[in-house]
């Protein structure tokens, strides 16, 4: 793939993954207005993993936390760190059963822009209305596997182009309860087993190609989408303690109406 391209697409998805407008679907609408190729399986999952690193770095407290919770869970020990763990671990499940179902039985049916489109719109209107009349109460080190469950139940859905990882967990959260900074600091800590997950088995296929050029891409596509992140995640974790999820509602509207007009118009 062009090194120009890949900039684009690391750009695209490092400053989209964590924000709520679906960095899924923005990668998607890049290659077909750009007349793109696919990039490939393993280019997508270089991507995340660059915005997973940033993610670490920027929450290197709570993922020592995380170790400490681990150690504790082996340990037959029980604390604040090791509930987080299992917390995450409950929110996992879901989405890693239902990607499994789509990945065999679904395909690409789910990626075509019409549906881009009403995911935009309606998961926009869906975060503006909960993060509007939810209540803020709530921290993370509080979190009841019920509520972990929720949200790992509301993950799913961001395997439809659209909806939004981020933004889907982070509605789910505030739903629940939760404040907008701890809704959005679940919703980062909770990419780390997922996308830890399809980066071992990327790496492993990554390798086993034995592509020298597919790798350099590779590896070029997570630096700079690392970098991207690094930037964004602080931004947005800024942003969201002082204000609200509105302006990314505004974006998803827009973006969902112009979509909707190209498919109906």
């Amino acid at each position: 793939m062009p090194s120009d391209n890949l900039v684009v697409l690391a750009l695209v998805q490092g400053i989209t993954e964590f924000l709520p407008v679906s960095s899924q679907a923005h990668l998607e609408l890049l290659r077909v207005f750009a007349g793109w190729p696919n990039s490939g399986l393993v280019i997508v999952v270089a991507l995340h993993v660059g915005t997973l690193l940033a993610v670490m770095v920027y929450f290197w407290r709570d993922v020592l936390l995380l170790l400490q919770g681990l150690f504790d869970l082996l340990t037959n020990r029980n604390g604040v760190n090791a509930i987080l763990v299992i917390n995450l671990v409950v929110a996992t499940l879901p989405v890693a059963v239902a990607g499994f179902l789509i990945y065999r039985y679904a395909g690409n049916i789910l990626r075509s822009q019409e549906i881009i489109a009403w995911m935009m719109l309606i998961f926009g209107l869906l975060l503006y209305l909960i993060d509007r009349f939810s209540l803020t109460v709530k921290d993370i080190e509080h979190m009841t596997l019920g509520n972990a469950l929720v949200i790992g139940l509301a993950q799913t859905l961001s395997l439809v182009p659209g909806a939004s990882r981020a933004g889907i967990t982070m509605t789910a959260a505030r739903w629940l309860g939760y404040n907008r900074s701890e809704a959005a600091r679940f919703s980062l800590l909770l990419s780390i087993p997922t996308i830890l997950g399809a980066g071992a088995l990327a790496f492993k296929g990554l390798t086993e190609q034995g592509d020298i050029q597919l790798e350099s891409d590779a590896y070029l596509a997570c630096g700079l989408s690392f970098v991207a992140a690094l930037i964004a995640i602080p931004a947005m974790m800024n942003w969201l303690r002082r204000a609200t999820f509105t302006p990314f509602v505004i974006y998803r509207v827009v973006l969902g109406i112009f979509l909707l007009y190209q498919v109906y118009g």
